[in-house]
């Protein structure tokens, strides 16, 4: 049993799991919320895409041809025009990769929706160079320009240096971790 203050010089007990329990309850409360809900709808196909599928159903060869011929000189248009976008997986992994740090799940061409598999769990890489601030605490940039900084207070046993390996990875509600240079673990969060 712990001892709870009340304020007015008397103790209240507590029993030692009832704590734990309410944090599960406001876990789980905060699990239904619709914000935390994943969208498993796919984005819908853009116009002018679908009017490219939309030929296939001309049963006419030659009607179906003009009309693929008519909708991806269109298409084309659109992206010369910069209204539609065409990207693979692999540029779509390495921008989500450059984005690592902020919040993308509602963005569907990053992840958002995409199965656990494809995000990224731990990002590995090196120090560009690093700076204390803010009394004892780390900023430090990596290789691909992103700039990270430390956000609790726990005292590294040294200054990172340009060079160092780094490997950051997602905590629990949206915090980040990062273990420099072998070092034990910070939470950090991601500036830039």
């Amino acid at each position: 049993m712990a001892e709870i203050g009340k304020g007015n010089g008397q103790m209240a007990m507590q029993r030692p799991g009832s704590a734990m329990l309410a944090g599960a309850c406001a876990l789980i409360v905060l699990g239904m919320s619709p914000a935390f809900a994943k969208d498993k709808e796919p984005p819908p196909t853009p116009a002018q895409v679908q009017q490219v599928y939309d030929c296939r159903a001309i049963a006419d060869t030659a009607a179906r041809l003009a009309c693929f011929d008519r909708q991806v000189a269109a298409l084309q248009q659109a992206e010369v025009a910069r209204d539609v976008n065409f990207f693979d997986r692999a540029s779509a992994q390495k921008a989500r990769r450059g984005l690592f740090g902020f919040t993308l799940r509602d963005l569907p061409f990053f992840g958002g929706g995409d199965d656990d598999k494809e995000q990224i769990q731990r990002l590995e890489t090196t120090v560009a160079w690093a700076r204390r601030y803010d009394y004892d605490k780390i900023r430090f940039e990596i290789e691909d320009g992103a700039v990270w900084a430390q956000t609790d207070q726990t005292i590294l046993p040294r200054d990172p240096k340009t060079g160092d390996k780094v490997a950051i990875y997602p905590g629990v509600m949206g915090s980040y971790f990062a273990e420099i240079g072998g070092q034990k673990r910070i939470r950090v969060k991601r500036e830039r």
